[in-house]
């Protein structure tokens, strides 16, 4: 097997003078930190305006009603059972594991946990789809109280179409996590942007057909081809061997199974967030789909500047904490921490002044009416508001995985979520469907500062050694041009026109990347000295 880069390893193809672009998109290319998370921002970029396709196709055609409703709703059970069976923790446990057996040079270890836990999980998980088939119905009606007879069918027959995705997003999941152990970083950024195309095909070859249901059907084929077969090929490119075992007893897979339990069984509010907004809003027709609308525009800059960099970095930090660089470990996460927030801040500043021309030019074509952007931007402004505490989190918690501890996480995100209910049950009733993106943000923001303190005790990562100034310089500077921007939207109708929109995207862009300079400028921030640092 080849030997496998650890944290303080040198890549073997090191950067020189030659094109860094052409190194960035080179299968087997070692990442650093930096270039990984480079990389997997532009992938993230160009899946999330594959995705704005996807989604203005979908509102073009379907609109905002009951048939959307319920294909929005339909993907709840099994992104549920994909939760349950520790979907997410196929990617975040195992790549802790997976990096410090190659630190350990423990590769033949690494390779058997990778094919146990691929073979056991894999068979876990399609008996899963199996029971989730045959009882969709009733733990739908469940979940979905206030659906019709009409929608609930529909729902019911999308989720069943929905279900055998999850196998596949678990089985490319496993093996993404392996070339990103290796620090190949290419095929995992590709596979999200076919599974975007595989929907936009569905709708547009079989819509007329099937109408809503071609979106499932394109779902399922674009998992297939994308997080399935993508990763697998890269594997295969890479060297990487599997052989099927159920060898539940051994000790690699047990101790996988020990930390990924915790993930298994408590609920966050990162994956309960959106279950718990569709529950609520499913008593009146649109709701769903355009608060699914906002939230998918605002998952554009949570996937660059959270998810993208969460991911890039998991293999580095595992890989210090390996090797007891203790003070290298907390000094990476704050820094890490520090400049997406940063980044984040700002970027809420154009989202918040630009929210309705942006979902307006973004959605408003066919079924999708000026009335339904109006509503969505409501949502969009509230869910932009959150920003940097969700770019934070998913750093935060990954410091918890690196460290080998899935269980203060799992079981501190649990509480929060549970205590966050009431909140969103009021902030429902007395704000309606707005509510509820605010008190996304509010629990959002609570799982955050739980996070950072429970880390900063258990002397992890010392709270105190954020770059605090530095943030505080973004945030300062963030609310200027925020009020500047929004000054100058004011000043332009948005009634309608794509023209005004147009128009006021510019305006309120210049006004705000002015005020961004100036900022920066005054307050002599590094943010600009971050960025430009080369991969």
């Amino acid at each position: 097997m080849k030997e496998v880069p650890t944290a303080d390893t040198p890549p073997p193809n090191p950067p020189g003078p030659g094109n860094w672009a052409s190194r960035l998109t080179d299968p087997l290319h070692a990442h650093t930190a930096f270039s990984a998370t480079l990389l997997l921002a532009g992938a993230v970029m160009v899946s999330r305006v594959i995705g704005y396709l996807r989604e203005a196709y979908i509102a073009y055609a379907f609109g905002a009603g009951p048939e959307t409703d319920a294909y929005v709703a339909a993907f709840t059970l099994p992104d549920w059972l994909n939760y349950l069976a520790a979907g997410g923790a196929a990617s975040i446990t195992f790549i802790a594991i997976y990096t410090r057996y190659c630190a350990e040079k423990r590769e033949e270890d690494a390779q058997r946990a990778f094919s146990i836990i691929l073979t056991v999980m894999t068979a876990v998980l399609t008996v899963g789809v199996v029971v989730g088939a045959v009882f969709a119905r009733p733990i739908e009606r469940v979940i979905f109280p206030k659906f019709t007879e009409e929608q609930l069918d529909l729902c019911v027959s999308l989720t069943r179409v929905l279900l055998p995705a999850q196998i596949f997003f678990y089985a490319g999941a496993i093996v993404s996590a392996v070339l990103m152990s290796r620090r190949y970083f290419l095929f995992p950024a590709l596979g999200p942007l076919l599974y975007n195309v595989g929907i936009i095909l569905g709708g547009v070859l079989l819509g007329s057909r099937l109408g809503v249901a071609s979106l499932a059907v394109g779902a399922l084929a674009g998992c297939i081809a994308g997080p399935f077969l993508v990763n697998v090929l890269g594997a295969a490119r890479a060297g990487v061997s599997y052989r099927a075992s159920f060898a539940v007893r051994d000790p690699v897979f047990l101790e996988w199974l020990r930390k990924s339990i915790p993930l298994m069984l408590g609920v966050t509010l990162v994956a309960a967030d959106e279950w718990i907004l569709r529950f609520f809003a499913s008593g009146s027709v649109g709701d769903i789909t355009r608060l699914n609308y906002a939230k998918r525009l605002f998952a554009v800059p949570i996937a660059v500047l959270g998810q993208a960099t969460a991911q890039a970095t998991l293999p580095f930090f595992a890989g210090l904490y390996g090797e007891k660089r203790f003070g290298d470990f907390a000094a990476a996460i704050n820094k890490a921490v520090g400049r997406v927030s940063a980044v984040a801040l700002l970027a809420t500043a154009w989202m918040a002044a630009a929210a309705l021309p942006a979902v307006d030019l973004v959605y408003r074509r066919g079924r999708f009416q000026f009335s339904d952007s109006t509503e969505t931007a409501a949502y969009f402004f509230w869910f932009s508001l959150s920003l940097a505490f969700w770019a934070a989190q998913g750093l935060y918690a990954r410091a918890f995985y690196a460290a080998g501890d899935t269980m203060t996480p799992m079981v501190a995100g649990t509480v929060v979520t549970l205590l966050s209910l009431p909140v969103y049950a009021w902030l429902f009733d007395a704000r309606d469907v707005v509510g509820l993106a605010m008190a996304s943000g509010v629990g959002i923001l609570a799982h955050t500062v739980v996070l950072a303190v429970l880390l900063s005790r258990r002397r992890l990562v010392p709270l105190a050694e954020l770059p605090w100034v530095e943030v505080a310089k973004a945030a300062a500077t963030a609310l200027v041009a925020w009020a500047a921007a929004s000054g100058v939207a004011r000043m332009i109708a948005i009634d309608g026109s794509h023209r005004a929109d147009l128009k006021a995207l510019a305006l309120i862009t210049v006004t705000w990347a002015g005020a961004v300079a100036a900022g920066l400028w005054l307050t002599r921030s590094q943010i600009l000295t971050w960025l430009r640092r080369r991969p």
